[in-house]
């Protein structure tokens, strides 16, 4: 099972962590696996190339390990733009989430 958690402070989203694996399908043609990173990742590199932010990242495909936090220090527009970014993956993940709960877990914190 994957344990996807999205991080708030103040009513903002700021971060995210996954953790596992769905396990939904053999390795290589899981499609649970692969639409949620590609949400994920996707919104980490909107992140990162459209808002500019430089942020805290770090995986390790071999754990299923995804871990991105914005940092503290941002202007008012890129906190905005990464909050409806990071709003937009949790959008996706809950979908999926609400097809595939036996494989994925979801938390806001």
């Amino acid at each position: 099972m994957v344990k996807v958690k999205f991080s708030t402070v103040d009513g903002k989203f700021v971060g995210v962590e996954c953790s596992g694996h769905c396990e939904y399908g053999d390795e290589g043609e899981d499609i649970v696996c692969a639409a949620l990173s590609s949400v994920i990742q996707t919104a980490v590199l909107g992140i990162m190339h459209i808002v500019g932010v430089n942020i805290a990242y770090e995986t390790d495909p071999k754990d299923g390990y995804l871990y991105a936090m914005l940092p503290k220090s941002m202007s008012k527009s890129q906190e905005h733009d990464a909050d409806v970014i990071l709003r937009t993956a949790y959008l996706g993940a809950s979908d999926l989430y609400e097809n595939f709960s036996d494989y994925i877990s979801l938390e806001v914190e």
